[in-house]
């Protein structure tokens, strides 16, 4: 099985990661880099510990054993305001509070910017209206975000994602409920994000064929174990795919990008 992975610099990694809930381990002894200025997408079947995964890695769940580092630190020797302007995250469910505007709900995520002695100022509306003009809702400003289709509903969050202004964005499962139009355009912005802002984005991606098309680097998991992880035309093979997926497929090579595609039969 694979496991080219690639080397530019990395902010963020884990080493000897064991995860679980309730002291429980699901994952033992992971070793993980995340490119930076690349797209990650972590794949693999269903309950295999992907969002698990995710959530450690921005210190939404503490790993059993082991330590995440950014920048070298453990992550857990930094400050909640300190790594919110590091990391963002959008989870897998959002709740949106009633009657709440879009400029209002991407306004917050400027919280990690203000302080007592510092309040809302030009580069918190600057920070706001760009996150809204990158994320395609600027015109929808004003609009209550419960009122707002999936698809722009999904938009609406990764601005406040942006708005935090941090350069690594962890997205859990960002597709998940959305028409395949609105898949491709969240994956489309990602892609944006980091040819034109030159962010760090990790994602939880069901598709195959999709993270191979979007995605710079893959990390595939099977029963809580990191199985491979590298570029897509590393990672997804034949085999690979019959091994973590039990299905067998041809792969073949992306008509439009050129990137592998899978072809189960």
């Amino acid at each position: 099985m694979s496991n080219s992975s690639l080397s530019p610099t990395s902010r963020l990694s884990g080493q000897r990661l064991s995860l679980g809930y309730d002291g429980i381990p699901i994952s033992n002894n992971l070793n993980i880099t995340i490119p930076t200025g690349r797209f990650t997408a972590i794949i693999g079947p269903n309950g295999c510990g992907k969002s698990t995964l995710l959530k450690t890695l921005c210190r939404l769940n503490a790993p059993i054993s082991g330590d995440v580092y950014l920048d070298n630190t453990p992550i857990c020797d930094f400050g909640s305001k300190y790594l919110a302007r590091q990391i963002s995250l959008l989870p897998q469910t959002t709740q949106t509070p009633d009657g709440i505007t879009v400029r209002e709900l991407v306004s917050r995520g400027r919280y990690p910017h203000q302080s007592f002695f510092q309040q809302w100022n030009d580069a918190d509306e600057t920070a706001v209206t760009q996150a809204m003009q990158s994320t395609g809702i600027a015109s929808l400003c004003n609009q209550k975000v419960n009122q707002l289709s999936g698809g722009q509903r999904q938009r609406a969050w990764i601005a406040t994602s942006l708005a935090q202004d941090t350069h690594i964005l962890f997205l859990d499962e960002p597709t998940t409920y959305l028409d395949l139009t609105h898949q491709l355009d969240i994956l489309k912005l990602c892609r944006t994000l980091i040819e034109e802002q030159n962010k760090t984005v990790v994602a939880v991606l069901h598709d195959l064929n999709q993270a191979c098309r979007y995605a710079d680097h893959l990390i595939m998991m099977k029963s809580g174990e990191i199985q491979a992880t590298g570029t897509p035309r590393n990672v997804i093979t034949a085999t690979n795919i019959e091994q973590i997926f039990n299905l067998k497929s041809q792969i073949i090579s992306d008509p439009v990008t050129g990137t592998p595609l899978v072809i189960p039969f």
